[in-house]
């Protein structure tokens, strides 16, 4: 059977899930000597983290050298969608497109796709930047290749 992969929103999975990535990080940043302390300081058993620790990643650890496509609602002021462009490019993104409707009501739909191979930062932490950046009413991530 071939693997299917999902982007699935943490907050409808069990938190086990969210412990077992806490243990890859805390093992990846040398916060713990290994397996057995990391998965104590989460508080879920080896066994479970062995289950699963193959098969949950975060989007940084599954989209390697992938593309990534964001929609955004941008309220019409002038150098907001410069400064998203600049926000990638910062960060050691590829912009590839950029689709811009006409403003109506004063916002404008924007989608943008970039390669993300060489971003700096995880995709996560990009999202949440650009959604903190003035202007910007909404940021989704619509699809990743």
């Amino acid at each position: 059977m071939k693997n299917k992969y999902l982007i699935v929103d943490s907050r409808v999975l069990p938190d086990v899930f969210e412990k077992v990535i806490e243990v890859k990080q805390l093992l990846y940043k040398g916060k713990v000597k290994d397996i057995s302390e990391g998965v104590k300081k989460v508080g879920i058993s080896r066994s479970t983290y062995y289950k699963y620790k193959d098969a949950i990643f975060t989007l940084s650890e599954s989209v390697k050298g992938q593309k990534a496509t964001m929609a955004l609602l941008l309220e019409h002021e002038r150098g907001t969608l410069s400064g998203i462009l600049d926000k990638i490019a910062l960060h050691d993104g590829n912009i590839l497109t950029i689709n811009q409707d006409i403003p109506i009501n004063n916002a404008a739909n924007v989608t943008i796709t970039f390669n993300m191979s060489g971003l700096d930062v995880d995709l996560n932490e990009l999202i949440a930047d650009v959604e903190k950046m003035r202007n910007v009413i909404k940021v989704n991530l619509i699809a990743m290749e």
